[in-house]
Order: C-alpha cells, then structure tokens, then sequence
C-alpha cells in the first residue's frame, strides 16, 4: 500500500501519481516533484489516497519539497523567457527555410532544458536548427512535434458553442471519437459542423454518447417489426433524447400510418400468422404491379412524344473557307425611285376638303376645324333630365 496523490503541471493537463513520503499535502497545494524531464512545480489535484501495489505505476516518484513564493516568482521569470525564445526560434526557422510551424515554447523548472513544439506536414530534417538554438542559448534544445489536436489545446479558443473549447479547459487526455458517434446520434454530416478548431471531430461528441448506446439497447433496430397498442407495426426513427419510437402502424383497411410511443409502450413483435404472411405477400405483389404500370405508363407517353432531332455538329473555324476580299461582287439593282410627294403645310395652317365640290376654306387659327362656341347665355340640349339654364363663367367673353 502506498499513499498517492495526483499532481497536474499544467491547466487541463494530465494527471501523474506521486508518493507522499513524510509530507501532507491538500488538494490545491504546489509541491516540487521529481520527472523525467528534472524538476517539476506541480499543483495537486487530487488528495492523498491510499492504493494497492498492483495498481500502481512503477517507478512511483515521491514529493521533493513543497512550493514556495520563490518558486511562482521563477515560474513567471520562465514564462518571460519564453517569449524572448520564441521570437528568435522563428527567425532561426525562417533562416534554415524550414517548412515547420512553431507553436509552443517551455522551459523547465530548473532551466536545465527547453522544448520547442512544432507542427509540420512530414518529417522534417532539424539537426542544424538545434546546433544553431544550442549555441544560443548555450542550454539542451529539444524539438517535439506534435499534432493538430496538441496544438489546439496550447493555443486555445473559442468552440461553436461559444465556451472555451474543451481540451484546454478540463480535458486531460484525448479520448478516440468517430463518424459513427455522429451517424448514431442524428447529426448533420457536415464537415464545418461536427469538427472543432484543430478540423479534426469534436470531443463532445463522446458525452452523450453512452447515453446514445443505452437507448439503442432497450428498444429494436429500425426496420424491425414491434408490438404496439394500435398493433402491429414497423420501427422507422428512433428518437433516443426524448425516449420515443416512431412506428409504421398497419391500420383494418389495409393502409399504414406514422405514429409515435414510448419506450415502455412498445413489446417484441409476435411470429406472423399464415394470414399475416398471406396479406403481406398480396400488398407487396400490389406495390410491385402498381410500379410496373407506372414504369409503363412512363414508357408509353415516351414513345409517343416527338423526339427532338439532334443538334448539327459545330464545325471548327478550320472549316471555314476564307474569303477572297479581291473577287468581285455581283452587281445589284437599285430600287425603283418613289415620286417626290408635296411637303406638308405647317400645323394650324394646313387646309381641309368641305362639301361636294371639293372646296377648300382656310381653317382656324390655333388649328382643328370646331365651330367656335357660342358666346353668353346657352342652353343646354335636352336630355334624359330636366332642362337647366346656366351662365357661362367669368373671363369667358360673354356678357357679365
């Protein structure tokens, strides 16, 4: 038996096991532990337990000592100095012309090493960048690559939800999530839906998906035949949120109709009856005619509609003769000339045929050939009313 307790060095890092020895320690206390990499300043995550050897993960390192201020304060000095690094790190990239991103930059604890995480498409050749980082920062350089999804939890972001995206909030490790997860939960299969900001699927898609699985156990297949209170009929949608099936209920006059129930409401199907399996046979030979003759009936209005002929090859501009600009064109024939007609008089001016003999009066001034109307008092012609006297207006030249 040992007592253990779980140490993360990160936010949203992986938790390592760590003996307590002669310490006690809570839960939220920084301790200074022992790793493969040196010295490490960790925050304790989970408190002490006691575990069965055959439990643990040999070798089980033990605890240095606990944290102090000074150790927070060379904490922020190396985070300080990880800028600078990065920035020169990039050049160095740029001068060897190296086809690799730089994500990430760390400093151990006891400055006994940094780590540059890259990403890159392929493997990439780097023994001079690190001669190169190592005469300059006179420290072992190592240079990791990583993949996309690593990189998205250095560097953070907002997801479709609108929260910080999960493996840099609290996820520790990466759990295998796949299309299927996504296929059984109803999603839309859309690329820019189901995939977070590293283009790979979303980890969320793994929450919900035990509850997916138990839904799927307690209810048939779709495609199945099911018992419900209606009768019986076959399951087309499973709705595993809301607990509901959706079933194709076959109704007395032979017709068929989508209904929903419950989970609890629906019991495996019974064998079939000789009836049963004879009704059926006779309604799938039904369908199948009814196709036939629709296929038919297709072929039929095909053959009597007019075929259109088809369109006549396009020919290339090498079949084109050029022509001859020199040859002479064939005469044409002029029109006949049309008779020269008198020009028309002015507007207002213009004469106008009266009578049987063909005379012609001047017509008035301000064209048009009205009467001019009459002067004063006039009365009007009868009509369907009675007869009414009236005056003309003012200004209109009569008498006042």
């Amino acid at each position: 038996m040992a007592n253990v307790i779980g140490v993360a060095f990160k936010k949203a890092g992986k938790v390592y096991s760590f003996d307590t020895g002669r310490f006690s320690v809570e839960k939220g206390q920084l301790v200074v532990v022992e790793t493969s990499r040196g010295l490490e300043l960790g925050e304790v995550v989970s408190p002490a337990r006691e575990l069965p050897d055959g439990e643990l993960t040999q070798p089980l390192r033990g605890i240095v000592r606990l944290g102090t201020e000074q150790d927070l304060e060379r904490v922020e000095q190396n985070k300080a100095r990880e800028v600078e690094a990065f920035g020169i790190a990039e050049q160095r990239i740029a001068a060897h012309g190296l086809e690799m991103k730089l994500v990430s930059v760390e400093y151990t604890f006891d400055h006994s090493k940094i780590v540059f995480y890259f990403t890159a498409d392929g493997r990439v050749d780097f023994r001079e960048l690190v001669k190169d980082l190592a005469s300059i920062f006179k420290m072992r350089i190592e240079l990791r690559q990583i993949g996309v999804r690593d990189e998205a939890k250095m560097i953070g972001g907002l997801g479709a939800c609108g929260r910080s995206i999960c493996c840099a909030s609290f996820l520790g490790d990466f759990e295998p999530v796949s299309i299927k997860m996504a296929k059984e939960q109803n999603l839309l299969l859309n690329p820019t839906k189901i995939s977070g900001l590293c283009g790979r699927l979303m980890c969320c898609l793994k929450y919900e998906q035990a509850g997916y699985e138990d839904a799927y156990r307690r209810v048939p297949k779709a495609g199945k035949d099911v018992m419900t209170p209606d009768g019986r009929g076959t399951v087309t949608q499973i709705k595993a949120i809301r607990e509901r099936v959706t079933v194709r209920v076959s109704l007395p006059d032979q017709s068929t109709e989508l209904r929903d129930y419950r989970f609890d409401e629906l019991e495996p199907a019974k064998p079939l009856t000789p009836e049963e399996l004879e009704a059926r046979r006779r309604r799938a030979e039904e369908i199948e005619r009814l196709a036939e003759a629709r296929a038919e009936a297709r072929a039929q209005r095909a053959a009597v509609q007019k075929p259109r002929p088809p369109k006549p090859p396009r020919q290339s501009m090498e079949n084109y003769e050029l022509r001859d600009a020199d040859a002479a064109e064939p005469e044409r024939t002029p029109p006949p000339e049309r008779e020269a007609r008198p020009p028309r008089p002015p507007r207002g001016q213009g004469q106008r045929q009266q009578g049987e003999k063909g005379e012609r009066q001047p017509l008035r001034q301000g064209g048009g050939n009205r009467p001019p109307r009459p002067q004063g008092n006039r009365e009007r012609q009868p009509g369907p009313g009675p007869r009414l006297q009236g005056t003309a207006p003012q200004g209109g030249g009569g008498e006042q």
